[in-house]
């Protein structure tokens, strides 16, 4: 069968829609779960969506979005509690799905540390608890407050309900003043079936399951309610301490064992990937014998230094992974084969399914990616599926680790119909019936209709009222469907202006099937103030091919105003210096560097960005705060080895100090840091008199900052 979690074949407007529906399931799903205790997702499926998110931001990381599932931690405190302030803020984990995800974590770790294969690197591996978070905070021995993750930063005040669990001692001895404990509220299998029992016959509903039963007991306005339910506590991480438990993880939680915490006797050491899997090998068969819910194995880096040194991403440590175990599949009939038109023109075909139940969630429809998946190829023309081509009436198999819109993972030839046919793959497109070529290198085929195609009129409108984009309040995807039918907007600037063009805008408006005069007035106003908004979010919104939010980012950055990034756009042909400051900011290549100076080139386009930008107020880009940076402002190039931090070390300090880093040297380039092994970069900055120095060199002038 082939890996699910592959996303090469996606093309980047698949990637694009199916990004946007997994925010807005994960959203969901994160309400439900953390924040009513009634999930809608199996914790497999959960996983499996965030996975697949990350795989798509991975292979995509132009189309990231503001509201990405990868940079929210659970959901907002419920408003029955009060709200506490987390020191230090609790983090969800990256996922690892296969054995190989897990070496490649290893690789990660040893990348960003400058550690070669051979190096010792332990790992401890623990057992994931499916619970409820908790973080209890102790001064001087007492516990004077504990609080659930909420988003991760801000989360709900349960201390007197923590008070009740036998597991939470009130009091320790020997601790350091302030200590925060951090580890899983749950309730074991046995504990689970009485209390059903119990709700049974008081004629009450029962929970669906332990991880339900034990965060709705523990998230009680009533301590009294949570005292009678059997609630127990792993103890398995800190936050917030005035002083060190140890110098390892390991024996970190051992003191935590000695202070009267209960913490998990299957905690291991592990020396590199080999043990680490065959320690979750062994876990996942005493799975259903541990008297408690697991959903997979922790794996975290030993030495509590290089924790630190190794430090966070926006919502994971980069020196932890959870290693989930599996998700599920099922067979089910696949009626037809649709072709959906996305912003940028691609031809996108959906399987419509007969409906079939996958983990506990029910699923109608499937990704298929392009005619080379239908046909049984992968994306350099390798055999997928043993070369099994998809059918209309096929018998398939769906996998949904990751995919909202799930994944035709195999094809059973046995039950394929006597009279099925290979699908032919149109080259048209069925909203305008302009031609579809397949231009070379290209994995899907595109209309080449432009804007009198309305699919991709209509998307890129979407795509412009996007969250990550204008985000205007009350003009959603299924406001601006409805307003293109009705010829109220053809283009982004006629947003703008509705309201004058329909007299007040008003009655009209509020006339229509589901809007009345509060609703329009707060449309009308939500678009009055958008006209003000930040040069990033207007790149993004223009919906330009291969500029997603993180490009967008880093050209609001790198010309800081609306009217720099216009003129340079503009004059940016090929060869011209505007074009080579282009292909010098660190992260464009030739590929977007040509679409954005396309989509500036005189005619429709180019007529409608400006259109647009007559009715805003664009913002320049935030600078921070560099006021006694020897960098800020600078653009600064890496090259060599750098043998006392790693390059993304070396990125990441040299940004945080206002400069800005390119890929190459060129007259623009202010300064050159080279370590061993500098070659034609070296000789560049010689032969043009920039300032070069050594990674000492560059130590010292950071020095202290």
């Amino acid at each position: 069968m082939a890996d699910p979690t592959r996303v090469d074949e996606l093309s980047e407007d698949e990637a694009a829609a199916e990004l946007a529906r997994l925010a807005e399931t994960l959203l969901a799903a994160n309400t439900a779960y953390h924040g009513q205790d009634a999930p809608t997702l199996s914790d497999a499926d959960y996983d499996a969506l965030k996975q697949r998110n990350l795989a798509i931001e991975a292979r995509f990381p132009d189309l990231k979005r503001a509201d990405s599932p990868s940079e929210q931690v659970g959901a907002a405190p419920a408003d029955g509690f009060s709200k506490v302030h987390h020191a230090v803020r609790m983090l969800s984990l990256g996922n690892a799905f296969e054995t190989e995800d897990v070496a490649e974590f290893d690789r990660s770790v040893r990348k960003y540390l400058g550690l070669g294969a051979e190096a010792a690197l332990p790992y401890t591996a623990e057992p994931k608890i499916d619970g409820l978070s908790l973080s209890l905070r102790y001064e001087n021995g007492r516990l004077v407050q504990a609080a659930t993750r909420g988003d991760g930063a801000v989360g709900e005040n349960v201390t007197a309900n923590a008070r009740t669990i036998d597991d939470i001692p009130t009091t320790l001895q020997g601790a350091p003043d302030i200590l925060e404990v951090r580890g899983e509220v749950y309730m074991s299998h046995a504990d689970f079936e009485s209390l059903n029992a119990r709700q049974e016959a008081a004629g009450k509903s029962p929970f669906a399951n332990p991880r339900n039963a034990a965060a709705g007991s523990l998230r009680q306005l009533d301590a009294e309610i949570t005292r009678a339910r059997p609630l127990r506590f792993f103890a398995y991480a800190w936050g917030e301490v005035s002083a060190p438990l140890a110098d390892t993880q390991q024996a970190a939680i051992q003191r935590l064992g000695d202070l009267g915490f209960t913490v998990n006797d299957l905690t291991a050491l592990c020396d590199g990937p080999e043990e680490m899997i065959a320690h979750y090998a062994m876990i996942e068969q005493r799975r259903a014998t541990l008297g408690y819910d697991i959903d997979g194995v922790v794996y975290k880096v030993n030495d509590l230094a290089l924790q630190a040194r190794l430090g966070f991403r926006s919502t994971t440590p980069r020196w932890a992974i959870a290693h989930k175990f599996p998700a599920e599949l099922a067979w089910t009939r696949l009626e037809r084969i649709e072709i959906q038109v996305g912003r940028t023109g691609a031809l996108s075909p959906v399987a419509r399914l007969q409906p079939v139940t996958v983990g506990g969630v029910v699923v109608s429809n499937a990704t298929l990616h392009n005619e080379d998946y239908i046909a049984g190829r992968g994306a350099k023309s390798e055999e997928i599926r043993g070369g099994k081509d998809i059918r209309e009436g096929d018998w398939v198999q769906v996998y949904r680790a990751g995919d909202v819109i799930p994944k035709v993972a195999d094809v059973d030839l046995d039950k394929r119909p006597a009279d099925s046919k290979p699908y032919d793959f149109p080259d048209t497109c069925p909203e305008c019936g302009s031609p579809a070529p397949r231009e070379p290198g290209d994995a899907v085929r595109r209309c080449s209709g432009g804007l009198i195609c309305p699919a991709q009129v209509v998307e890129k409108l979407k795509h412009f009222v996007s969250r990550a984009a204008f985000d205007i309040e009350g003009l959603g995807a299924k406001q601006v469907e409805q307003f293109y039918r009705d010829c109220w907007i053809k283009e982004p600037a006629d947003i703008f202006t509705l309201k004058k063009r329909y007299g007040s805008g008003m009655q009209q408006l509020k006339n229509r099937e589901g809007w009345g005069d509060k609703s329009a007035a707060n449309l009308f106003a939500a678009i009055e103030e958008k006209r003000r908004i930040p040069l990033n979010r207007v790149i993004f919104a223009l919906g330009i091919r291969h500029v997603g939010e993180s490009s967008a980012n880093l050209l609001a950055r790198h010309y800081g105003s609306w009217s720099v990034f216009h003129g340079a756009m503009t004059s940016a042909s090929p060869d011209s210096d505007a074009w080579n400051d282009l292909l010098g900011i660190d992260g464009v290549g030739e590929v977007m560097a040509q679409s954005l100076v396309t989509a500036f080139e005189l005619g429709p386009e180019r007529d409608a960005i400006d259109r647009l930008a007559a009715h805003l107020s664009v913002q320049d880009a935030a600078r921070p705060d560099t006021s006694s940076s020897p960098v800020a402002g600078k653009t600064v190039v890496f090259t060599g080895t750098l043998e006392k931090m790693t390059r993304a070390e070396a990125k990441a300090r040299a940004e945080a100090l206002g400069a800005k880093v390119a890929g190459s040297v060129s007259s623009k380039t202010d300064l050159l840091v080279a370590g061993p092994g500098a070659g034609s970069k070296a000789r560049k900055a010689a032969e043009l008199g920039i300032e070069t120095l050594d990674e000492d060199g560059w130590l010292a002038m950071i020095d202290g900052l």
